[in-house]
């Protein structure tokens, strides 16, 4: 594993910030399930990361709330190789790619007109519509 993990140009978490713990995994796998911890979780306290600045923290708090537990650890697993390595660097990924999406930056919408040429289009379609729709309806006949 390389010493950080990089999550945007300015910003890569220290690998001493990461803490990994290994356990058996469920599913299929044959005997290889019962004997080897495959399974990999990796824990990150985002509260007391020296990396992150406070508005970094608030969004990854408001972002990810069901990743994260009381005290502020997020956690990402993974059980999806049969290998523990394999599955330590697939944790990663996710942890890098979590991490990036929850700090993106939204941007402020911005308020726009709508054009005077789709407004007047949009009534001569509902116009369009009800006049269909009237002559599709029942006719009352004087005849009855």
């Amino acid at each position: 594993m390389s010493s950080s993990a990089k999550i945007t140009e300015k910003l890569s978490i220290p690998a001493n910030e990461l803490v990994f713990t290994a356990c058996r995994s469920s599913g299929p796998g044959g005997q290889n399930v019962n004997k080897v911890n495959t399974r990999v979780t990796l824990w990150f306290d985002v509260v007391n990361s020296p990396s992150l600045s406070a508005r970094q923290k608030q969004m990854i708090q408001v972002n990810l709330p069901t990743r994260m537990n009381k005290e502020g650890v997020l956690r990402v697993v993974s059980q999806k190789y049969r290998s523990q390595a394999q599955n330590r660097n697939t944790t990663i990924e996710r942890f890098v790619s979590l991490l990036h999406e929850a700090l993106k930056e939204e941007l402020p919408r911005k308020e726009m007109t709508v054009p005077y040429s789709a407004r007047r289009r949009r009534l001569e379609n509902k116009k369009h519509r009800s006049l269909i729709k009237h002559d599709r309806s029942k006719k009352i006949s004087l005849d009855d």
